[in-house]
Formats: structure tokens, C-alpha cells, sequence
């Protein structure tokens, strides 16, 4: 899997299949994303964690919003810290906008 981050949204690439094929692309909004969550490695064999919830309604105010979570997993040494802080920032500013 690869994970592109831009200015305006996160890019996942998912190839699938034996060959690899089969590829499947999907984006996460930057101002859709309203909580992050993090789970760093513990002392055995545990990966990080990085949890995102975001809005998946193409109307961000309306009165029935959708929402997902997508969860990404990190090798142990990766330290996430910093990629939690910034999307963790980009999650308040999104929430005093919609919600503002």
C-alpha cells in the first residue's frame, strides 16, 4: 500500500491480487477529517497506529452527515508523532470551521 500526502488530501494506493495488478485508489479530504487517534508501539511486537474519522458526505453541514474511519498501520520504528500533530491540527481547525 502507498500513502501520498498533498496539500488537500491523503492518496491511498492499494494494490491487490497475487500479480498486483489490480490496483485501488482512494483519497481522504484533508477538511473532512474531524478526530485522529494514535496508538504508538508498546515493547513486543506492536505496531503504531494512526486512527483518522472523517466526513464522507459531500455536505459537510447537512443534517444526516456519513462518516469512516481508516486505519493505518506503521512499522514500530516509523515514529508517527509528527504526522499526528499535523493532521491532530488539521481535525481542530475543521471542527471550529463546520461547526463555526
Amino acid at each position: 500500500m502507498g500513502i501520498f500526502i498533498t496539500d488537500e488530501r491523503i492518496i491511498l494506493i492499494d494494490h491487490q491480487g497475487v500479480t498486483g495488478k489490480k490496483t485501488k485508489v482512494s483519497t481522504i479530504d484533508l477538511d473532512a477529517i474531524y478526530e485522529v487517534s494514535m496508538e504508538s508501539g508498546g515493547t513486543g511486537f506492536d505496531d503504531s497506529e494512526l486512527i483518522i474519522h472523517y466526513i464522507t458526505s459531500p455536505y459537510y453541514k447537512a443534517n444526516n452527515i456519513t462518516t469512516a474511519a481508516y486505519r493505518f498501520e506503521f512499522k514500530k520504528k516509523f515514529n508517527i508523532q509528527s504526522l499526528y500533530v499535523a493532521l491532530q491540527s488539521a481535525a481542530t481547525q475543521n471542527r471550529k470551521r463546520i461547526n463555526g
